[in-house]
């Protein structure tokens, strides 16, 4: 896996670097002292994961994430916990607090390198179904994808939100699980929490969805989102 490293102190990304030889199976391809060179290393090469400070000169490591269409993994790795939601809202790998115990830094890696390792393998395969089973209150619950105006994500939990049904169907699952059986050019990932159907999406503005019975929120984050959607990529 290959990972850029962007820190303005270069202490800082000498103890980076350092780390970084505890975990063979990722490979250091650049050093970048603001985003900017960040930037640039990226049209260059070819980035699995990024490792970044978050207080940098000029653009800062939340702005450059999310300026990101094409987005690498991001480990941040910074002084400030403030700044820990916002991360997570970028759906970041993690977020550590210098100083950070190398024990704890490799975590992080190998959390890094599980989800490289998932994505290589998962091939998505041509949706012939139109519907999917849940486990809801005990039982298998079959639900039909046009039916479904958008779901969302809690934790280890899901709401299916059904254009037919005034109370949600919950269900113990994950967001990221359920979005691999969904089919990909009709549910779309527009917030850390919400994955919404194309089908029943009347109207887009900046920074709200318009769905048949609600609205809900679009993040940041997700905005190369609305291009897919509208088929511009």
């Amino acid at each position: 896996m290959r990972c850029l490293i962007i820190d303005d102190e270069p202490l800082a990304l000498d103890l980076l670097e350092d780390n970084l030889k505890h975990v063979n199976t990722i490979q250091v391809v650049a050093r970048c002292r603001n985003a900017g060179e960040a930037i640039i290393a990226m049209q260059k090469e070819q980035i699995d994961l990024i490792f970044s400070d978050i207080y940098m000169p000029g653009i800062n490591g939340l702005q450059l994430v999310r300026s990101l269409t094409q987005r690498p993994m991001v480990i941040f790795v910074t002084a400030y916990e403030k700044f820990a939601v916002e991360g997570f809202e970028l759906d970041v790998v993690d977020y550590l607090v210098k100083p950070v115990p190398l024990d704890r830094f490799l975590k992080a890696c190998h959390k890094a390198l599980d989800l490289y390792e998932l994505r290589r393998s998962y091939v998505p395969q041509p949706t012939t179904k139109n519907y999917l089973f849940l486990h809801a209150d005990y039982n298998l619950i079959k639900i039909s994808f046009d039916q479904v105006e958008y779901i969302e994500g809690l934790k280890d939990y899901i709401k299916v939100h059904l254009i037919n049904q005034q109370k949600p169907v919950l269900s113990r699952i994950s967001l990221k699980a359920i979005e691999l059986q969904l089919p990909p050019d009709q549910f779309f990932r527009v917030h850390k929490s919400y994955l919404v159907n194309l089908d029943h999406v009347s109207q887009m503005r900046r920074a709200r969805i318009k769905l048949i019975n609600t609205e809900i929120p679009l993040s940041d984050g997700y905005r190369d989102v609305i291009n897919r959607m509208i088929g511009k990529v």
